[in-house]
C-alpha cells in the first residue's frame, strides 16, 4: 500500500508545472520530450486559401513551437507572415500574435484565414516590408518570435519536376511575388543575406531579453551548388546577437520523391527542415555593423 501511495504522489508531481518555470506550461516530462532533436512533422491537409502560397509550415508544428516558448495570452511576432500559419497557430493556442507580410495577396489570405477560425485572441496583420516596419515598433515588445524568412530567389528557378507537378499543374503561384522590394527577388545571395540580416537585427531590439526565436528553414540547390541555407542563416543571426542555442531536425516523412540526378549523379530529395533555436541574452551593442553572408553560391 505504501508503495502504491509513493507511486501515486510521483504521478502526481509529474503533472505539475514546476513553480520555477517562468517559460511555459508545461510538466517536466512534457519538456523533456518536446527536446528531442528530431520532430516528426505530421501535418494535416492544407486548406485551399493556405495552398495558394508557395512556400508554408505546418500550424501543428508552429503551435509546438509556441507552446514550449510561451505561456497562455503572450505575444508572439512572425515578421514574414505569408499565408498566415503562425497567427492561426496563435489563434489554436491562446496567444496574441503579430504578422509583417509585405505582399497585400498574402496579408488578405492571411486575413481570410482568421476571418474563418474561431474567435480568440487578438491576431493582428501588419501590410508592409518588415525592414521598414519593425523599426516603427516598442523595444522588447515580444516574449517569442517564429518564422520562416523567403528561400532567396530559388521561387524564380525553371520549372522542375516538383513545380511542375506540385503547383503550375494545379493552377497556383510558384513565387512570393514580383515586388522589387521582395527579398525574394534579390538576384545576389550575399545581398539576400545582407538585407535578411536587416530584419534579424530589429528582431533582436523588439524581442524580450532572455527569451526565444525560431527560424524554419530548409536548405536547396541552386542550378549544380547545394546551398547550406541554415548554415548561412545561423552566421547572420548571430551576427545579429542572438545565441544559437540548438538545432532540431523536423522530418517531413509526407513528401513525394522525385528522380532529380538519375541515372548521372547523386541529388537528394530533401525531406527535412531545420527548427533553429536562437535567444536574445542581451549582450549585443546596436552599433555594430549590419550582418552580412558569408559565401556567394550561385555563378
Amino acid at each position: 500500500m505504501h508503495k502504491v501511495l509513493l507511486m501515486l504522489h510521483k504521478e502526481k508531481k509529474e503533472q505539475l508545472v514546476d513553480p520555477r518555470n517562468s517559460l511555459n506550461e508545461l510538466t517536466n516530462t512534457q519538456w523533456m520530450v518536446e527536446t528531442k532533436s528530431v520532430w516528426f512533422s505530421r501535418p494535416p491537409q492544407r486548406d485551399k486559401l493556405k495552398a495558394r502560397h508557395p512556400a508554408t509550415y505546418a500550424e501543428s508544428d508552429i503551435v509546438r513551437l509556441i507552446e514550449f516558448f510561451t505561456k497562455p495570452g503572450q505575444e508572439v511576432l512572425d515578421p514574414f507572415l505569408g499565408s498566415g500559419s503562425t497567427l492561426v497557430a496563435c489563434t489554436q493556442c491562446g496567444r496574441e500574435g503579430t504578422g509583417i507580410e509585405l505582399v497585400e495577396q498574402w496579408a488578405d489570405v492571411a486575413r481570410e484565414r482568421l476571418d474563418s477560425s474561431t474567435t480568440g485572441p487578438k491576431q493582428t496583420i501588419l501590410h508592409g516590408d518588415s525592414r521598414e516596419v519593425l523599426p516603427t515598433l516598442p523595444d522588447a515588445s515580444f516574449d517569442f518570435i517564429v518564422t520562416s524568412p523567403p528561400y532567396w530567389m530559388i521561387l524564380r528557378k525553371d520549372l522542375d519536376h516538383k513545380v511542375t507537378a506540385e503547383r503550375k499543374a494545379k493552377g497556383l503561384d510558384t513565387r512570393y511575388s514580383d515586388e522589387e522590394n521582395d527579398l525574394g527577388n534579390l538576384e545576389s545571395y550575399d545581398n539576400f543575406l545582407e538585407e535578411l540580416g536587416k530584419v534579424f537585427v530589429e528582431c533582436r531590439r523588439v524581442l524580450k531579453k532572455k527569451r526565444y526565436m525560431c527560424v524554419v528553414v530548409s536548405d536547396f540547390r541552386h542550378k549544380s551548388k547545394f546551398v547550406a541555407y541554415h548554415a548561412d542563416i545561423t552566421k547572420i543571426m548571430e551576427s545579429a546577437g542572438f545565441n544559437l542555442e540548438g538545432i532540431t531536425v523536423l522530418v517531413q516523412d509526407s513528401k513525394n520523391l522525385y528522380p532529380y540526378g538519375i541515372p548521372y549523379a547523386f541529388v537528394s530529395n530533401i525531406h527535412h527542415q531545420y527548427i533553429l533555436v536562437f535567444r536574445n541574452n542581451g549582450t549585443y551593442k546596436p552599433t555594430e555593423a549590419a550582418p552580412r553572408g558569408s559565401q556567394t553560391p550561385c555563378a
